[in-house]
Order: C-alpha cells, then structure tokens, then sequence
C-alpha cells in the first residue's frame, strides 16, 4: 500500500497549466540557490555526506551539522563571508563548500581569506593555547584552472617547500573539483568523482541518469535536481533564474565578440591578412570582412 504521507501535494490542473515549463527534466543545480537546496538542506544531508566521504576518504564523517551563520570579519573594514553551504561533524572538524560557476582567476585567494574566518572564529578572546579543529575548504568549480588536464580533483596543504613532504599543520586543507576535466566519465577509467563532476557541469542537458551510475550519491542527486519534484513556487523561481542566467550568458558572449572585434580592427589597422586574424581572433572570415 502506497505511503501518502511520503507523496507530493496534488497541483490542480489549472495550475499546472499555468506553471512554466523548463527545457529539460533535470534542474541546474550548480547555480547558486539550487546549489543551496541540493546540498545544504537537511533532508538531502546524506548526499553531502557521501560527497565528503569521497573527497575525503581518509577521515570518518558522521553526524553532520549545517552551520548557517555568517562569517564576520574581526576587522571593521574587512570582507565578511557567506558561505554556499558548511557543516561540521561530530569531532568538530569544519567544511567550507563553495560553488564557483563563473571563472574567477582569484577563487584560490577567495578560499584562502573564507578559511582564515572559519580558523579566525575557533580562537576565543584571551585564550592563549590555540588548539584548531581541521578545517576544509571545498571548492567546486565549473570551469578549469588546469585546462587540458583530465585531473578532476586537486588538494592542497601547507608543507615544507623544501620536501614537499612535512606538513606545517593537519588543521587545513583544500581541496577543489574542475567540472569541466570529467574527460573521463563513463568510461571504464572513471572514478566517482569523474562521473560526479559530469554529472554536476551536464545536469540540465541530461535527459535522464546515464546508465552505469547505480551508486547511491547518483541516486540522490538526480531526483534532488528533478524539476518535477519541485514545488509550484520552486519551478517559477527556477525558470526566472534560468532566464537571469540565459540573459547573462548572452551579454557576456556579446561582451567577448566585441572584444575580439576590437583586437581584429587592430590587426587589420596593421595590415595583417584576413585569414591570419581569423585564426588569431576567433572571428569569422566573413565578420573580419565585414569589419573592414
């Protein structure tokens, strides 16, 4: 017998028809409030769980607890932190879980400074012993900083620069995931994390859960990102942030086009053949024309 408890509200009809209709079945959770929903909400806190356990195998974590406060900075003019989504376990141990989708030259910098508030905020006033729980920063980005590589994941502690081998201290790490190195996923080669990573940078575009991917963090993640899961108020939200991101997406591909455009003005200015500044500029042979 069916458990009604565990089943949706029904929508009328009516609604239904009035609701917007997303282009695909599976939502794109890497931006920021689906992020959010996917990963830092209590019921889906096990699919967290399992991501830790796999960028972390080395530590046992149990009994996560979301952290929703703000960071504030010590200093009056400093840079306060809201992090995407943090928890600690049941040692104390503290997770920084950051969503980067736009390239940013400086999210190492960013990561840096977000721990430093996490560490900051361990130390109370007039102790002098300074006994740190470990900290990790958790990057994920949908972009690479290690382009043409196929490493999804990359770690990062502070050691001895001159054996790359004795570590200053236990207490902080960081640890990133390029989504777009997935180069790997679904082959024979792939890791967990390959897939995770594919399936994280495709999730919009997939038109179901590929086949292959039966772990249970799979399972989680896809029907988190169902839309048809969502609620009436969630879909409405989602489309008029898809719409934000489309109309974004076009000025800054606006943006680029007009940069090149600037550099092929130059080099036509300095006699260079068309086909030349086709190569160089990424413009057409036909804009370059049209341009001069």
């Amino acid at each position: 017998m069916t458990n009604k408890s565990k089943l949706p509200p029904a929508i009328p009809a009516a609604i239904h028809e009035q609701l917007p209709k997303p282009a695909g079945r599976f939502a794109r959770i890497i931006l920021d409030r689906w992020f959010k929903r996917t990963f830092g909400e209590e019921s889906r806190k096990r699919l967290l769980e399992l991501l830790l356990k796999e960028l972390i195998p080395e530590r046992e974590i149990e009994s996560l607890t979301y952290v929703r406060d703000e960071h504030i900075n010590a200093f009056d003019d400093g840079h306060d932190g809201r992090i995407d989504v943090e928890c600690t376990d049941k040692d104390g141990s503290r997770f920084m879980v950051e969503m980067q989708v736009r390239p940013q030259s400086s999210f190492y910098d960013r990561a840096v400074l977000y721990s430093a508030l996490g560490i900051q905020q361990q130390v109370e006033r007039g102790i002098d012993e300074y006994w740190l729980k470990p900290m990790y920063f958790i990057g994920l980005m949908d972009f690479s900083m290690h382009e043409n590589s196929d490493q999804v994941l990359w770690r990062y502690s502070i050691r001895n620069d001159q054996d790359n081998e004795e570590l200053m201290t236990d207490h902080l790490h960081y640890i990133f995931l390029e989504l777009p190195n997935c180069k790997n996923a679904l082959t024979e080669k792939a890791t967990i994390l390959d897939n995770f990573c594919y399936a994280l940078h495709n999730m919009e575009n997939l038109p179901e859960k590929p086949e292959g991917l039966n772990e249970e963090i799979f399972k989680i993640l896809f029907e988190s990102a169902e839309i048809a899961t969502f609620s009436p108020a969630e879909r409405i939200k989602y489309t008029e942030d898809m719409t934000t991101e489309r109309d974004l997406r076009n000025q800054m591909a606006y943006a680029k086009k007009e940069g090149k455009a600037e550099v092929a003005r130059a080099m036509l200015n300095d006699g260079l053949p068309i086909e030349t500044i086709a190569k160089y500029s990424g413009l057409s042979v036909d804009e370059i024309k049209k341009l001069a």
